[in-house]
């Protein structure tokens, strides 16, 4: 009950501070592309559920239904706009929605494609399952500042799979094991700065904390 009033609460407050940035974005998709403003992405949620994840529109719309499902920064379909939202995280805002609906939680592990977990999550990701996926974690802080610059374009799926997944995993299932609202309110105030040193031109960031917990072997 507790964690559920945090999260309504900070998706509140979140949706009426950021107001102004969700009509900037959602005019500035219409001026800068043809298609909908918001990407329905098909996600896997708590317990394998699976449940549409709101997005701002940052690609080129097509109705092709055999594209990757991990996107490099450099991919040729993100539209200059769609860059700058997907660059300061403003395209993951309607997901406060997804929260408010009970889908989400502010954080917890990103909900990732159900192909993915079907393909490759194993027996140690499925941990990450069992609780609600989220606007933010370690694992994706880390996909962030870091695993980004491991994505090629032209294979970012294989590459995402074989370089970022195996560390965001172990990252969210310390997470999990962890799980808290003293953490999660940490968690909240390093995204926001991380995002915010990002905005200020930062691109090297040091190793997430979390790094130091993970088996050596």
């Amino acid at each position: 009950m507790a964690r559920r009033l945090f999260d309504l609460c900070v998706a509140a407050a979140g949706i009426a501070a950021a107001t102004p940035i969700l009509v900037f974005a959602a005019l500035g998709i219409k001026l800068t592309s043809s298609g909908p403003v918001l990407y329905e992405a098909s996600r896997v949620g708590k317990d394998g559920n699976p449940f549409t994840m709101y997005k701002f529109r940052t690609m080129r719309h097509s109705k092709a239904s055999t594209q990757s499902a991990i996107t490099s920064e450099a991919d040729p379909r993100i539209y200059p706009f769609g860059s700058l939202l997907r660059r300061l995280k403003i395209d993951e805002l309607p997901q406060l929605f997804n929260i408010i609906n009970g889908q989400m939680s502010v954080i917890g592990p990103r909900p990732e494609a159900p192909r993915i977990v079907a393909d490759h999550y194993t027996h140690e990701y499925r941990e990450t399952l069992s609780v609600k996926p989220g606007l933010a974690s370690p694992g994706s802080l880390y996909n962030y500042t870091h695993g980004q610059k491991l994505i090629p374009e032209g294979s970012a799926e294989e590459h995402y799979i074989s370089d970022v997944l195996p560390v965001k995993m172990a990252l969210d299932r310390i997470y999990v094991s962890n799980q808290s609202l003293a953490n999660d309110l940490r968690m909240c105030v390093r995204t926001l700065l991380t995002i915010g040193r990002y905005a200020m031109g930062q691109r090297e960031f040091p190793d997430p904390p979390e790094l130091g917990q993970l088996p050596t072997n």
